[in-house]
């Protein structure tokens, strides 16, 4: 009985299928590797831009290539966000030029970026770069691909260190800067105030050289905060006014279009360069010379010393620019551009990427060189290996390999034993990478900054570095007596316009005098105080550091810290663990209060025994410890100690762990 009708019911459906079937087809599922987001976003980008006129490009004359140079926390990224406001752009959230995790964390600029932005029939390369003086590689980089600035001037502050600095890099170049003098909203900014900025602003540029023609800069007002800018001082524009168009009109007018010939041979300078999962290399840089489309056969060149040397040929896969907060895939693009392309693999920043008939290299970025150095090895402490999972000294190499690639002010060596010798900027610069590497996963142990020095004439030179403090009057005995023992030199001292309890110190110090001071800096004027620093130049040698830090209390047991043990050790000086914290024999758990090391035994347990005692066990109470950032860590270690860096930790010990070893080598060192 069920067979029958079993059957008769499978008939029905197939034959009900069939029929359907015979109006509809089928379609097979692509089977395509997935693509990275960014690959997504492009692909999703170029039905948009095939609606346009596919090999076109923009006439040169509509071009503005623009950057935005600055010191520190001046207002450069706020002023980027109204700009692409102003033209339309949709910002998903403030500072959207900031698009590296760490960037938004701190609220500071680590990486130059670029973007375009519509104004009026012409396209305004904008150039967003960094304003602290560790990053000013990314500065330097980027100023070759411009040729106009803005810099940006706080008018409370007027120029300070590294406005100096950046200043005197657009300059080199042959750029003519306009002058903005943002944040006039503010209470204390008077016009009396900004014309007497406005002649320091001029002072610096002809102290650095600056030609005629650069010297007569135009001025503008603006308040980046509020969004509007202003010919004329103001506080309060009218309504019609309340934009940024007399910037945007400022730049048509002042920065000139490229000189780009579109009918000689395809050259463009790599000036950036991002990975991608999906499309590989991403190389951007400024079209110097040519066109360039998709599909073109292109070769990667490099300077050597016995001439021009061709890395690799290939074709371009992709072409790109971004609009706005989007990347958006192009067909062409002409001299002049910035542009963005894939399809080469071994070409990196500083190369030439031109068409194959071409065989000159355009000239490289000179970088200033780096300061410091630190050594970065495999973490061999008693805890290693329980929160990474890039523990090898090979990992490590092929990670600092690839940051130098990105990163021109960045120099890696190989020292001893799977250890990397890594130059740079400043401590704050490598700071940043440390982070990074711990973030991804990585263990390593780091040693504390080295300046580098120079021999010239015989004579030992090292960095000098100009700084500019500005704290209350209380606090300038502190300040003046903590610089004195770093070897630093008050080259100008007076109080702050429009301040009566404010006094600004300008100084020279050694950089190796500054390195752990902006901590001390900070608990020393309570918060209030704020310090800028920035390279001057190589000076003689100024002899030996004060007494700039004290000793340290080192563990010498294995195992969990106890409040029992840390009680009783409290006195000694200042704690860095809790209890319940895991620590071995040659961790630093405190800062001594002397100026000598001390062994102590932070796991010591309380004896346990079986006679009662009238009284109750005494209550456990110990004050917060010191708990360092990776920051403080890098500028707090000495000569002898090490910095164990775990995803999850960061951990100061000595560099032998043993307490024998360490007296032995003392005793050689001292010999």
């Amino acid at each position: 009985m069920a067979g029958p009708l079993l059957r008769s019911l499978w008939s029905s459906t197939r034959n009900s299928f069939s029929s359907s079937s015979a109006s509809t087809t089928l379609k097979p599922y692509p089977l395509t590797p997935r693509a990275s987001p960014l690959a997504r976003a492009f692909s999703a980008a170029t039905a948009a831009s095939s609606a346009t006129s596919p090999n076109s490009f923009l006439d040169p004359s509509r071009l503005r290539n623009v950057a935005v140079i600055a010191h520190v926390d001046h207002g450069k990224t706020t002023l980027m966000d109204r700009l692409l406001r102003q033209c339309g752009a949709d910002i998903p959230h403030e500072r959207a030029m900031d698009s590296i995790s760490l960037e938004r964390e701190r609220g500071i600029t680590i990486a130059s970026k670029v973007t375009s932005i519509p104004w009026k029939e012409n396209e305004l390369n904008m150039v967003d770069t960094p304003g602290h003086a560790d990053f000013g590689g990314e500065v330097e980089r980027v100023v070759g691909m411009v040729e106009g600035a803005i810099l940006v001037v706080d008018a409370g502050e007027g120029p300070l260190a590294q406005t100096k600095f950046v200043l005197a890099k657009a300059l080199k170049y042959g750029l003519r800067p306009m002058l903005l003098l943002n944040k006039v909203d503010r209470p204390a900014v008077s016009e009396e105030m900004c014309n007497e900025v406005e002649s320091l602003v001029f002072d610096l540029f002809a102290n650095l050289g600056a030609t005629e023609e650069q010297l007569d800069f135009p001025v503008l007002y603006a308040s980046a905060k509020e969004g509007w800018a202003s010919t004329t001082f103001t506080k309060d524009p009218p309504a019609d006014a309340r934009n940024m168009s007399r910037l945007l009109d400022a730049i048509i007018s002042h920065v000139p279009p490229p000189t780009a010939n579109l009918d000689a041979p395809f050259q463009m300078l790599v000036s950036m360069m991002e990975r991608d999962f999906y499309l590989g290399r991403i190389l951007t840089g400024r079209v110097s010379s040519g066109s360039i489309c998709i599909g073109d056969r292109v070769h990667g060149l490099r300077h050597k010393d016995s001439g021009v040397e061709k890395i690799e040929e290939g074709k371009v896969v992709k072409l790109m620019k971004k609009k706005g907060t989007h990347m958006v895939v192009i067909e062409c693009a002409g001299a002049g551009d910035i542009v963005s392309m894939a399809g080469l693999t071994s070409p990196s920043i500083g190369h030439t990427v031109a068409s194959v008939e071409t065989m000159t290299a355009l000239p490289t970025v000179v970088l200033d060189p780096p300061t410091i150095s630190m050594t970065f090895g495999v973490n061999d402490s008693p805890l290693a290996g329980r929160d990474g999972t890039h523990l090898t000294g090979g990992k490590i190499g092929d990670r600092l390999s690839a940051e130098a690639e990105t990163n021109l002010a960045i120099n890696v060596l190989p020292g001893l034993s799977e250890s990397f010798e890594v130059q740079g900027r400043g401590e704050l610069q490598l700071g940043i990478l440390i982070e990074n590497m711990r973030r991804e996963g990585f263990e390593l142990s780091v040693s504390p900054p080295k300046v580098m020095y120079k021999t010239e004439s015989g004579h030992k030179l090292e960095p000098i570095e100009e700084v500019t403090i500005e704290v209350n009057e209380e606090h300038v005995g502190l300040v003046m007596q903590a610089l004195s023992n770093r070897r630093a030199e008050v080259v100008e001292m007076g109080p702050v316009p429009g301040s009566a309890d404010r006094t600004r110190l300008s100084l020279t110090c050694p950089s190796r005098g500054l390195v752990g001071y902006r901590s001390v800096f900070s608990s020393d004027t309570r918060g209030t105080g704020f310090m800028h620093r920035a390279f001057l130049k190589y000076e003689k040698y100024r002899g030996p550091l004060g007494d700039v830090r004290k000793g340290v209390l080192v563990s010498m047991g294995y195992g969990t810290t106890t409040a029992y043990a840390l009680m009783s050790l409290e006195p000694r000086g200042t704690l860095f663990v809790t209890p319940g914290m895991e620590t071995y024999d040659g961790m630093i758990v405190g800062e001594h209060s002397r100026d000598t090391d001390l062994d102590i035994n932070p796991v010591r347990n309380k004896e346990l025994t079986n006679v009662r005692a009238a009284s109750k066990d005494e209550n456990v109470k110990l004050s917060p410890p010191r708990l360092m950032t990776l920051e403080e860590a890098i500028g707090y270690v000495a000569s002898d100690e090490l910095i164990e860096v775990t995803p999850k930790t960061i951990r100061l010990r000595k560099k032998y762990l043993d307490v024998n070893k360490r007296k032995s080598m003392s005793k050689r060192q001292k010999e």
